[in-house]
């Protein structure tokens, strides 16, 4: 059975965004669409039956306005809709157990203003399973479908991080777009103390050209599951967000990861994602992995 791409939708500019950059990509996937409006009565605040039947009555529009819209336009794509009275981050994250990819609308009028997550978008952020795709209704989410580059942000090359790469060449594959990956490298802390450390990485052409071998190792194998998609590596010694940042400035994508086990407290998201969530203009994927 198909996984859907399921989409939030409050019938905000920004879901419909979302739920239009979502069609396209259940069609390049074949997979369908699901529409999902999350809503929770509260009767303190208008404790009048009308109004609780005027509210669903809303929301039900708002769902079969945009099936229509989406309709008309991508006649072949199997869409539903659903309408569930619960908090919408728990609705949303049971939503996304099932899915393919879970796609949410992101408020931003600039690109220095950035996402405005709110706090149903961090919850979802910090707690999904799948990944997790954030939209800003602008240009850049309703270009051509082929148009850009996907970047996917790799920080530790120790890592495998095995579902941020299979997401990132998946949705390469599918929009047939050359995948960049990018990462930002640092001088080990006793590179300048230690001359035997020196003198090894003379050696081996020098530190860069070490990590560059070990970039190319860990994409080796998706290189060879995917050779239809062109890859090309970007390395810096700089700052990580702002190496990402910077390749991500005509993408068409960008993919980020957020570690599964980290503290309960601080920044659940990591700081290179959360950054590149707040300033990066084009569609952001973030994929949970260990």
């Amino acid at each position: 059975m198909l996984r859907p791409i399921v989409v939030g939708l409050d019938g905000s500019p920004e879901s419909l965004a979302a739920a239009d950059w979502a069609a396209r990509e259940a069609q390049r996937r074949g997979l369908p669409l699901r529409l999902v409006h999350a809503w929770i009565w509260q009767p303190h605040d208008v404790p009048v039956a009308e109004d609780v039947e005027a509210q669903k009555r809303w929301a039900l529009r708002t769902l079969r306005e945009a099936k229509d819209g989406l309709a008309a336009r991508y006649p072949d794509l199997p869409i539903d809709t659903g309408q569930v009275s619960d908090l919408a981050a728990t609705v949303l994250l049971d939503q996304a157990e099932g899915a393919e990819m879970l796609v949410l609308g992101s408020r931003g009028h600039s690109a220095i203003a950035g996402f405005l997550l709110g706090s149903v978008g961090q919850q979802v952020l910090a707690r999904a399973k799948g990944a997790v795709v954030m939209v800003r209704a602008n240009e850049r989410a309703a270009a051509e479908p082929d148009g850009g580059e996907v970047v996917v942000a790799l920080q530790d090359l120790e890592e495998s991080a095995e579902p941020l790469l299979e997401f990132a060449f998946a949705a390469a594959a599918a929009r047939g777009a050359t995948l960049r990956a990018v990462h930002a490298w640092s001088l080990p802390p006793v590179y300048g103390y230690n001359p035997a450390v020196l003198h090894t990485s003379d050696e081996d052409g020098g530190l860069e050209a070490r990590v560059d071998r070990d970039l190319d190792e860990l994409l080796k194998p998706w290189r060879e599951k995917h050779p239809q998609v062109p890859v090309v590596q970007t390395l810096d010694l700089a700052f990580a967000a702002g190496v990402v940042l910077k390749a991500a400035a005509g993408a068409g994508l960008v993919v980020v990861g957020r570690k599964v086990h980290r503290p309960a407290l601080g920044m659940r998201i990591g700081p290179v994602t959360h950054a590149v969530l707040h300033h990066a203009a084009a569609p952001v994927a973030v994929v949970p992995h260990d």
